[in-house]
């Protein structure tokens, strides 16, 4: 019996596809049979993109955004209040808090969190570039805005520590009930939370 069922080519494509997340090998045949039966629609505009982005990306100096520019379009804008700087573990959050147009505030990426299991220091984020940045003055407010994990929590306290003594307001974002949640269904953790950033009516 054959190992493979198309030629090494759409094999590669299948592959690399595989690798994107959310898809499986399952989900990347499908993926790749769709892109090689709609070559004209859809592999040769996608090729074409890709090869464009890979040419033009680049990581923001600034802030860590990826963009097409340097810096980039986020960090270029005057309509942004560049006072106030959000800072996340990386670039999809970012997006997530542009989706939700939540604030019209500058942005730093970490690249990630702090976790010495996995061999993630302080070096190998862009702690160093924050500092320098409320250094240089004009920020009054970092919000923190990292995730909930034992890291992002570990994260956010080295990020408290690295910026004391300078005159900015620290913040982070609010933990508790989601907007629409029902509290049988949360988990002790949020409640706990919730029921510690309770606020007034």
């Amino acid at each position: 019996m054959a190992k493979s069922i198309a030629g090494p080519e759409i094999e590669r494509l299948i592959q690399l596809l595989a690798k994107l997340p959310g898809l499986g090998p399952r989900s990347a045949r499908r993926a790749a049979l769709h892109l090689v039966k709609r070559r004209e629609q859809l592999l040769a505009p996608l090729a074409g993109a890709m090869a464009e982005a890979n040419e033009t990306v680049r990581t923001c100096s600034n802030c860590g955004n990826v963009d097409t520019r340097d810096p980039c379009t986020i960090c270029a804008d005057p309509m942004r209040d560049h006072s106030t700087v959000i800072v996340v573990e990386d670039v999809s959050d970012l997006w997530a808090l542009e989706r939700a147009k939540a604030l019209n505030a500058a942005y730093h990426v970490l690249g990630g969190v702090l976790s010495p299991l996995e061999g993630v220091g302080p070096d190998e984020l862009t702690i160093a570039r924050l500092v320098e940045r409320v250094a240089e003055g004009g920020v009054k407010e970092v919000v923190i805005a990292v995730n909930a994990t034992v890291e992002g929590q570990t994260t956010a306290h080295y990020l408290i520590d690295q910026l004391e003594g300078f005159e900015v307001s620290i913040t982070r974002l609010a933990h508790g009930v989601p907007v629409g949640g029902e509290l049988d269904y949360l988990d002790e953790g949020t409640l706990s939370a919730a029921m510690r950033s309770r606020t007034k009516f």
